[in-house]
């Protein structure tokens, strides 16, 4: 089979592009990583003969969606779950998510497997007072507990709307500490990736807002397992990073910036909670066993080429991204069709997703060329491209 397509160049033309075809294949299983706690946030798989139009309740392939969580765990990654990337607060509304919380937490327990679950507020109309709050991030932290996965508490809309100053931010949190069984993860996403979150905790620009979070971290350290920190700015992020008290991790989620920040600088390092992990987890997979090695040359020239398809995938605008991981997935092969839920698989165009396929084949992220190739004919005979 040819692996040469031609696909759009982005100015309105085609050019042929011949993939390079060197996908790194790591063995599997594989053990987690030793020096790095490394999560791949994972998306959902639409169930492509149900009703997944905008507005609709989310209906999902489940095979496909449990089976690409024991993709990830094969490689010795775990499975951040139930967060952004999964669509919360873009389709995939609570009566999914609690079946996929509950649904993916039999089958971490099933192999001892590390799965993580977001805990948010978006059951709750956009109104709600801070003690309704409360009361529904514990709602939601009762079904990630009950799951046995590590629940992370999820930056809320309803939160940055009722929230007068970072008192109140405090006053939520150390509530949902107080309550929680085990430790948790916080989470700050920035909003590149929700718009709704502006002035979270309290300050509406985020450097700002650090002395609050670092203070509320060191007065519950012991029921703080990290904080992931998605605001695609790396010097904020180191900045948290060297306040947190020992036995805190700094879980990144700039996926503009990961490797350096997962390396460290030789004080710090950053662990990694990635959307991107979920489009190239073969590849992180292998980078963090060649860190763990000491090996940190193959450790950056397996990364490198990941950044600019990382960075491709979530350009503006960033929450748009779960299209091209949804993609991804279509092109190698972990669901049957490029489907998702609320219809946002058209949210990225031609060019964009001609593209990311070039950039993940540079990468060495497109696990069976040829599958890929075979798919990708196909889309652009749907869009009327002779490829």
């Amino acid at each position: 089979m040819t692996l040469t397509l031609r696909l759009p160049d982005g100015a309105g033309g085609l050019s042929p592009y011949t993939l390079r075809a060197q996908p790194v294949l790591p063995e599997t299983p594989a053990a987690p990583p030793r020096t790095r706690a490394a999560l791949a946030a994972a998306h959902v798989a639409a169930d492509p003969l149900a009703g997944n139009a905008p507005g609709a309740p989310a209906r999902l392939d489940w095979e496909a969606t449990l089976a690409f969580r024991h993709h990830v765990w094969d490689l010795g990654l775990g499975v951040a779950d139930a967060m952004d990337t999964a669509q919360r607060g873009m389709g995939l509304g609570w009566p999914a998510t609690r079946e996929l919380i509950q649904r993916c937490g039999a089958e971490a327990k099933g192999r001892g497997a590390l799965l993580a679950c977001g805990v948010s507020t978006d059951h709750l109309p956009q109104s709600a007072t801070i003690a309704e709050i409360i009361t529904g991030y514990t709602e939601q932290l009762a079904v990630a507990e009950d799951a046995g996965a590590v629940p992370v508490l999820m930056a809320s809309r309803q939160l940055a709307a009722a929230a007068r100053d970072p008192e109140d931010y405090v006053q939520v949190y150390a509530r949902l500490l107080e309550q929680a069984s085990r430790p948790v993860i916080l989470h700050w996403l920035g909003t590149a990736f929700d718009p709704q979150l502006a002035g979270y905790w309290g300050h509406d620009d985020p450097a700002e807002a650090i002395p609050t979070v670092a203070e509320l971290i060191r007065q519950h350290s012991s029921r703080i397992e990290g904080i992931k920190v998605s605001l695609l700015d790396r010097e904020l992020e180191v900045r948290l990073r060297a306040l947190l008290p020992e036995g805190v991790r700094l879980y990144t989620g700039d996926d503009f910036n990961y490797p350096e920040l997962i390396k460290g600088d030789g004080q710090h390092h950053s662990h990694a909670l990635l959307g991107a992990f979920a489009a190239i987890a073969p590849v992180a997979a292998e980078a963090l066993r060649a860190l763990d090695n000491g090996d940190t040359e193959r450790y950056d020239a397996l990364f490198a080429p990941t950044v600019p398809l990382a960075r491709h995938v979530f350009a503006a605008p960033t929450y748009h991204y779960k299209a091209g991981i949804a993609f991804l997935a279509w092109l190698n092969g972990h669901q049957p069709g490029f489907t998702m839920v609320a219809g946002l698989h058209s949210a990225r165009d031609l060019p964009h997703l001609a593209e990311t396929l070039r950039l993940a084949d540079a990468a060495g992220a497109l696990r069976d060329p040829e599958l890929a190739v075979s798919r990708m004919r196909a889309l652009l005979d749907v869009a009327g491209v002779a490829a």
